[in-house]
């Protein structure tokens, strides 16, 4: 999952950045200062939202610092639509600047190109509330991450990467155990998903995540 610190001192629009971004899967870190959006560039975000003009000091300054320590990507929001501003922005290292208003679904496509760019994007997999990181091999329900065993991110996995097709005990005995299910009890593979629903399903007795396909398996999501 990645990390975006947003460094906005307008409250309201720093709490509306934080909750769209969450809802899409990122985590942030808020900060309304110069000082404090120091101390988020020195965790090493994946992408820094700044406002330039911040109460104590201009937001050039927090991107020139998070440049120089760890290519850091940053953002511009700005209510100064000036060509000077916009040069000296990308002259400190801006990777994009965008001017005050915007729409939240356009900042949301800015953050995406920009972290593909940078090569900082991961594959993940978002279904609700449920997000996958491949690269990682990380699942989190909303904010918080969930611990899986091998088998069990295997199995999830598996599922994910088949959404919308049933897969079959015997397939999934193959891949996620052996090439030919014969070592393996009848039930384990009950046991191994009643445990992952526990852990990922909101009401793990009325299932919206691993749905059973009477007589012939399972599939994820719809």
């Amino acid at each position: 999952m990645h990390t975006i610190a947003v460094v906005e001192d307008d409250r309201m629009l720093n709490e509306a950045l934080a909750r769209m971004l969450q809802k899409n899967g990122y985590q942030v870190t808020r900060a309304h200062t110069l000082a404090e959006g120091r101390k988020l560039a020195a965790g090493g975000p994946d992408l820094m939202i700044v406002d330039i003009g911040l109460p104590d000091g201009e937001g050039l300054d927090l991107c020139r610092m998070a440049r120089r320590e760890g290519e850091i990507p940053v953002l511009f929001l700005t209510a100064r639509d000036e060509e000077a501003d916009m040069l000296r922005a990308f002259d400190c290292g801006a990777d994009d600047y965008l001017v005050k208003p915007f729409s939240l679904p356009v900042l949301l496509k800015h953050v995406e190109a920009i972290l593909r760019r940078s090569g900082r994007e991961r594959r993940t997999f978002r279904y609700q509330e449920l997000t996958v990181d491949f690269d990682r091999k990380q699942v989190f329900c909303g904010e918080e991450p969930v611990r899986l065993t091998a088998r069990e991110y295997a199995l999830l996995e598996l599922l994910v990467r088949n959404q919308g097709r049933v897969v079959t005990r015997k397939l999934i005995l193959q891949q996620i155990w052996d090439a030919e299910g014969s070592f393996v009890e009848e039930n384990t593979v009950n046991v191994t998903l009643n445990r992952l629903r526990k852990k990922i399903e909101p009401d793990p007795s009325s299932p919206v995540y691993i749905r059973n396909v009477f007589g012939m398996g399972y599939t994820f999501g719809k």
